[in-house]
């Protein structure tokens, strides 16, 4: 199995974000993170706003998603994604400035405030940072 790989696709509405072959792929699932190794299951699962690992080669790509849904069969796994940004390709400091006014609206709630959309805003945010290497 150690000479086996994934093919790994994740697509948006807009675009091929990511297209390369994997040793193994972690997904944030509906029902929490899902590990994906050579010959799995074939399985098809929704997914949670949070950070997708591709691991190829001792390196790891780290995309920030925000949901969709991931199908794997026959050494294919394909994410279709709402969004997804690489980690390379995410504006840090944007990501920063939105995770504050999330928090700003979540600490200061009137009665004016969706906070489920603050509190989507903001780990949409913190997904993205991860992603970029800001933990």
């Amino acid at each position: 199995m150690a000479d086996k790989n994934l093919t790994v696709e994740i697509v948006t509405p807009e675009r091929m974000v990511f297209s390369e072959p994997a040793e193994m792929v972690v997904v944030p699932g509906v029902e929490g993170y899902l590990g994906i190794l050579p010959l799995h299951a074939p399985i098809v699962s929704g997914l949670e706003i949070g950070v997708l690992k591709v691991v190829n080669g001792g390196k790891e790509a780290k995309i920030a998603i925000s949901g969709g849904f991931m199908e794997v069969s026959n050494d294919r796994v394909v994410v279709i994604a709402d969004t997804a940004e690489q980690g390379n390709e995410i504006d840090v400091l944007r990501a920063k400035s939105a995770q504050e006014r999330a928090e700003q609206r979540l600490n200061n709630r009137t009665a004016d405030i969706d906070a489920a959309r603050a509190e989507t805003s903001l780990r949409r945010a913190v997904a993205r940072l991860r992603a970029a290497g800001q933990d």
